[in-house]
């Protein structure tokens, strides 16, 4: 997985999960052993979750065990029950992996839409690293999605566990090659096609004001983190910008209710532009209360008008709001102790002078299909986050890469400003045209790309092609089995 792509122990990890499937008498080892491989991938994958914690540790601490090895705990039972499966109704061999791929894609989309969903580090992430030959394997997202590309890889990285085996031992692993090698071709070929073209006449800033993640919210606080916002965002080549986009909660006040606020980021709209940023907006009761509260991306012109706004619909539990909280009685580990409440759904929202743009906030961008409003299909993809939570480890690394994968599944650029990074404009390829990297405080002025002509086949069909995978893999498994 991203940062380190060490791509080839994958034809080591799989092989080794097979022959050891193979020599359990029943379903119920395999599960055991599914469940611990998992847990041997997610616990160094996702122990930057607990760094969270250490933000506000004399009230979270509690919930440290829960983050290292609970969260990986629930998502190794996905491992146990696709490697059961596999066990259980493969014979011996080819169809045992055939039906293991199977099993692993849809419990891979099980575990992406289950209370919420948390596709997280999946398989097909292997192939949204940096090298040209790992992009070129991602373009297969733009066929058949995240999940699709899963089941692939899991499929080709297993079947060298067939070397050894009597017959012909050698033919399964060297067509799952064959058709690896085909895959990363054409891959390769789609990129040769050359630099996605450039929308005229624009040019963006990307703000990275790295401020630090504190438990403690008071006014004067965010008064201070909004001046150095303002300080970056006013640093040389301002005034030669069409757009300043600004990352996640950047704007720490209800944008809708503070004119204050607006009028400063007004001196700041580039001449006949806008300012797009992360904020929050709120709703209050008739005694001046939060009756109501979401995290927010607001368009703001020069005259300090709100001209288009955006309500997060994915939210993090127990980051941004608490499952029954009636019941459960803590605070979120965010500093603003409320619960944020839903948006709409995907949307298309003006942006004055630049292309219609498809907004997501953070964590949403790990969400297949579920990024853009498919019916108006945007010109781009605008990104806000707030990594800050989890300082430079790997974590933010890994939700760039699961970001630049939505890209390529849906032939758009996308542009992604973080508050501590990484911020980067990104084709609808795949290829990232400017980066600001993790950690540093500064802008991005870059060029926005243009988008595919018309949407790929998995914006237009979504997961029916892992559908159409899922049949073919499990009916060819099956009768194998049934041969047998």
């Amino acid at each position: 997985m991203p940062p380190f792509n060490l791509v080839p122990l994958l034809f080591l990890a799989f092989p080794g999960l097979v022959w050891l499937i193979d020599r359990r008498p029943a379903g119920r080892g395999a599960f055991v052993d599914g469940f611990l491989w998992g847990m041997g991938f997610y616990v160094p994958s996702l122990y930057w979750m607990s760094e969270a914690m250490f933000v506000d540790i004399a009230q979270f601490w509690w919930m440290v065990p829960l983050a290292l090895l609970g969260l990986p705990a629930v998502l190794s039972l996905f491992n146990g029950a696709a490697v059961a499966i596999a066990r259980r109704f493969g014979a011996e061999g080819v169809a045992r992996i055939l039906l293991l791929a199977a099993a692993w894609g849809a419990f891979e989309w099980l575990r992406g839409h289950v209370l919420t969903g948390f596709p997280w580090v999946l398989i097909g992430y292997t192939w949204s690293g940096d090298a040209g030959w790992l992009l070129a394997g991602l373009q297969s997202v733009s066929l058949v999605g995240i999940y699709g590309t899963s089941l692939l890889t899991v499929l080709v990285a297993s079947l060298p566990a067939r070397l050894g085996a009597p017959g012909q031992p050698l033919r399964a692993p060297l067509l799952g090659l064959a058709g690896l090698a085909l895959l990363l071709a054409w891959g390769g070929w789609r990129l040769d096609a050359g630099p996605d073209a450039l929308v005229p006449g624009v040019t963006l800033r990307l703000v990275q004001p790295a401020s630090p993640q504190t438990a403690l919210w008071t006014p004067e606080l965010e008064r201070g983190r909004f001046e150095h916002l303002l300080d970056v965002a006013r640093s040389p080549g301002a005034d030669r910008v069409t757009a300043q986009i600004w990352p996640e909660g950047a704007a720490g006040f209800p944008l809708d209710l503070d004119a204050g606020a607006r009028a400063a980021i007004a001196q700041v709209v580039p001449k006949d532009g806008i300012i797009a940023t992360g904020t929050i907006r709120e709703t209050l009761d008739g005694n001046g209360e939060i009756a109501g509260a979401w995290n927010d991306l607001a368009v703001i012109d020069g005259s300090g008008r709100l001209i288009a706004s955006y309500d997060k619909v994915h939210l993090v539990p127990f980051g941004e709001y608490v499952p029954f909280h009636q019941y459960l009685q803590f605070n979120q580990i965010v500093a603003r102790r409320f619960d944020f409440s839903t948006g709409p759904g995907p949307r298309t929202i003006p942006m004055g002078p630049l292309p219609p743009a498809g907004p997501i906030i953070c964590f949403e961008a790990i969400f297949p299909h579920a990024v853009i409003d498919e019916a108006h299909r945007p010109a781009w993809i605008l990104n806000v986050t707030n990594d800050a939570w989890f300082g430079t480890s790997i974590g933010p690394r890994q939700h760039f890469a699961m970001a630049r994968s939505r890209a390529v599944e849906e032939g758009l650029p996308l542009v992604r400003a973080a508050n501590t990074g990484v911020s980067a404009v990104i084709d609808a390829h795949g290829r990232v045209l400017s980066r600001l990297e993790l950690g540093r405080m500064g802008v991005l002025d870059a060029p926005l790309p243009t988008g595919l002509p018309d949407a790929t086949p998995y914006g237009r069909w979504g997961d029916l092609a892992l559908l159409i995978l899922l049949f073919v893999t499990a009916i060819s498994a099956l009768t194998i089995t049934y041969r047998r």
